[in-house]
């Protein structure tokens, strides 16, 4: 998966600690396995960030 999509996705988080960014899916060993030998060319857990999305939901 390019970085390009992990900046829009509502997982991948900024940690200040560490000063850098991390997905912040919450994978089990039999979930991380399938994720890494995956050969799909986009991310299964991708969640598109969208911070209006709440707004809309209000109306």
């Amino acid at each position: 998966m390019s970085e390009k999509m992990c900046e829009s996705c509502a997982n991948f988080l900024y940690d200040e600690e560490y000063d850098e960014y991390y997905c912040d899916v919450n994978l089990d060993e039999d979930e991380m396995v399938r994720f890494l030998s995956n050969q799909q060319k986009q991310c299964p857990y991708y969640n598109r960030y969208d911070e209006y999305g709440i707004v809309r939901k209000q109306n």
